[in-house]
């Protein structure tokens, strides 16, 4: 085995492992942290494709972005962790029928799609093309000050309910 398969399989392994306990976590605190780890491990599966802008995309916006959710939700959950509260959802059979059923045609469609794809070449102009996409005002720099805008908002209205508890 090479060290680039020793190295997906540890962050594969991570990725997953973080995964499941970000599921299985039920102090909220402790599953943001398991993402964090997660979203780490999937970044590490970025480097390893040799993709370091999603490597990065990955580390700034999600790792970031999870700071905030662990804000948030510690802010607008601090109920949920009050050990007289019960915690336990009346539905988890459903939510657990439902992705046994998603785990199924998940299953069936990597088993029978054929996954070979030819390998090309990258076009030189690529980098600049995404920077004047993103930048551009009739790009997509709208969008992206929209959404940062609105986590804004959204980050002020949970610190504004927070404090009227």
């Amino acid at each position: 085995m090479t060290l680039q398969q020793v190295l997906f399989i540890i962050f594969g392994a991570v990725t997953l492992g973080a995964a499941l306990m970000v599921v299985t976590r039920r102090n909220v605190f402790h599953a943001a942290l398991f993402l964090i780890l997660s979203f780490f491990g999937v970044a590490g599966l970025y480097v390893l494709l040799e993709a370091p802008f999603l490597a990065a995309v990955q580390l700034f916006i999600y790792v970031g972005g999870i700071a905030i959710l662990i804000l948030f939700a510690i802010m607008l959950t601090r109920d949920m962790m009050n050990p007289n509260v019960a915690g336990a959802n009346r539905q988890w059979w459903l939510a657990a029928l439902v992705a046994l059923a998603l785990c199924t045609v998940l299953g069936w469609t990597v088993l029978n799609h054929q996954w070979a794809a030819p390998a090309g070449d990258v076009p030189p102009e690529s980098i600049v093309n995404l920077g004047k996409a993103l930048v551009d005002p009739a790009g997509l720099v709208l969008p992206f000050e929209v959404t940062s805008i609105l986590l804004l908002v959204a980050l002020i209205g949970a610190v504004t309910i927070a404090r009227e508890r």
